[in-house]
């Protein structure tokens, strides 16, 4: 014991021993004035019960003190009646019959008393008067608490409290017991602190029971100490609901992890009394490992996994699946469900444990490069549609159908010409393996434009067309609806070169047709090569000049 609570000890013991009982006695109930009658019922009138008792005046008695539960009546005029003193009002005695039983069970209590027997009692405060409280034990035998010996909590509205009190003092000759809860706390206090002070000190396993589970966590009773598990102390898993673990009256492991000795507050923990798993998969799990868990919780961001130890993995919603577009965690795997996972990050300094379910899956696009191949045609659903083009879902992948691959019409773009969930046909124009892309097509599909002029125009054709674009290295011609020609610098000559503007309406020869590519290229010296041909047929047919000598003057 230290010397504060040896001098709070010490101090309550000259106390007693000074203190003049009689005095205390006195303001209780005025003992010494106070008698046992038998008396007689000779009126009930209103509330009150007249009794004769021997006395100039009859004493009064309340009616309710002889009256049950429903109210009946259980003494009538002319029956006698034990009764006890309580004072006087308006020049009468008032008496009690609960006061005379109690008065007896007090007197049988004392001859019976012994004190070396355990003298703590629960009791209940049924009245307080000046000098203190009177209570009550489950046998109905009166205590008698001095103001001095309960607490200030206490004396806030103790009349109905039920707490422990310990005998000080038994009076034999005044027939009265009297009481102190202010010992049972300073007992408490004291045991407590030294079942704290023996725990603190060995620091090891104990074993608790549970005795309440809130929202936050258990209290755990150790040794008639209550401590608080937090819920972040039940499972190296993380926080966890202690209902779902543990009910009320189990018995558990703790140890001590903090007292915060002015706030008298013991912190527990259970998974600090349990074999750390974190150390035991240390050097026994690595990152590519493949392993079986249950899928214990699904978020909306993902799922946790049991690894069976206490340890839970965290599977996000991007390892699920190699669908891009998984919106619910709960279209692909269920809360109880094994699975095996592979480990991606482990990391045991700061409890953190990846796993993805993906990585053991087929690959979506090896199964596709499996399936097909560039030029083949197929069907697919739009998944979304960007400035630049639209998604394509075949199978289990997406490929890109890039607006100038959707038509022929230059001017045309995906988001005018679909809307998400339309079903299209495709041609697969490109597999990138590297990069894991698929280019696809529309257009392709049906004849270029160019195909279709090219069957009404050959090489050599002389066509005009207007200039819709002038670049360093050529010109470009409409020729007509979506189909455009190109004329190099070289097959213009340079004069005429600096003399074109947009718009201006040009002759020329097509000199080259790529029906699969949807390109034409014209040439203007080709034109005036055909001209000059012309003029020589005309004196070819004068001079009698053959095709041959027109070749051979223009190679010479």
């Amino acid at each position: 014991m230290n010397e504060a609570n040896k001098k709070v000890q010490n101090n309550m013991e000259d106390f007693l021993e000074e203190e003049d009982f009689g005095k205390l006695l006195d303001a209780y109930d005025k003992s010494k004035e106070e008698a046992i009658f038998e008396g007689k019922i000779v009126a009930i009138k209103n509330d009150e019960v007249y009794v004769d008792i021997g006395k100039k005046s009859e004493g009064l008695l309340a009616l309710e003190e002889i009256q049950d539960d429903k109210g009946n009546l259980t003494f009538n005029v002319g029956d006698s009646i034990k009764v006890a003193t309580m004072g006087s009002r308006g020049g009468r005695v008032v008496v009690s019959h609960k006061k005379a039983l109690r008065k007896e069970k007090v007197v049988k209590f004392i001859k019976s008393y012994n004190e070396e027997n355990e003298n703590i009692f629960d009791v209940k405060v049924i009245s307080k008067n000046k000098g203190g409280l009177v209570a009550v034990d489950s046998d109905d035998v009166e205590f008698f608490i001095p103001k001095s010996q309960y607490s200030f909590k206490d004396s806030s509205n103790p009349v109905g409290k039920n707490f422990k009190v310990k005998i000080i003092k038994v009076d034999k000759e005044e027939q009265s017991i009297i009481a102190s809860r202010k010992r049972v706390l300073e007992d408490e206090r004291k045991k407590r602190k030294e079942i704290i002070n023996e725990i603190l000190d060995k620091n090891e396993l104990i074993e608790g029971l549970v005795k309440k589970i809130t929202t936050y966590g258990m209290f755990v009773d150790v040794g008639g100490i209550d401590g608080l598990v937090h819920y972040s102390e039940i499972s190296y898993k993380g926080p966890v609901n202690p209902s779902s673990l543990y009910k009320e009256g189990d018995k558990v492991p703790v140890k001590i992890i903090s007292y915060d000795k002015d706030k008298k507050h013991l912190s527990l923990s259970i998974k600090a009394a349990l074999p750390d798993p974190w150390s035991e998969i240390k050097d026994s799990l690595e990152v590519g490992d493949t392993i079986k868990v249950v899928v214990s919780n699904i978020e909306p961001y993902g799922a946790f996994v049991d690894l069976g130890n206490d340890i839970e993995g965290f599977l996000h919603i991007s390892e699920i699946s190699w669908n891009k577009n998984i919106k619910n965690p709960k279209d692909y795997i269920s809360k109880g469900e094994e699975i095996d996972v592979e480990v991606i990050e482990i990391n045991p300094d700061e409890r953190r444990l990846r796993v993805s379910l993906r990585n053991l899956l087929s690959k979506p696009f090896d199964e596709f490069s499996k399936m097909h191949k560039v030029g083949d045609m197929t069907q697919g659903i739009i998944t979304s549609i960007t400035a630049f083009g639209a998604f394509v879902k075949i199978d289990n992948v997406e490929g890109l159908l890039h607006n100038e691959d959707a038509s022929w019409d230059r001017n045309d773009k995906c988001k005018e010409l679909f809307k998400i969930g339309d079903e299209i046909k495709v041609k697969i124009i490109k597999i990138d393996e590297d990069n894991q892309k698929i280019s696809l097509s529309t257009k392709e599909l049906k004849n270029s434009p160019v195909q279709e002029y090219a069957k009404t125009h050959k090489i050599g054709d002389v066509v005009k067309g207007v200039i819709r674009d002038i670049k360093d290295f050529g010109v470009f011609v409409e020729l007509s609806e979506n189909v455009d020609a190109l004329i190099h610098k070289e097959d213009i000559n340079p004069t005429m070169l600096e003399s074109l503007k947009i718009g201006d309406e040009i002759e020329a020869a097509i000199a080259f047709i790529d029906e699969k590519k949807n390109r034409i290229r014209l040439s203007v010296k080709n034109l005036l090569r055909l001209k000059e041909r012309e003029v020589l047929n005309e004196i070819n047919n004068d001079d009698k000049m053959t095709l041959g000598d027109i070749i051979k003057e223009q190679l010479s």
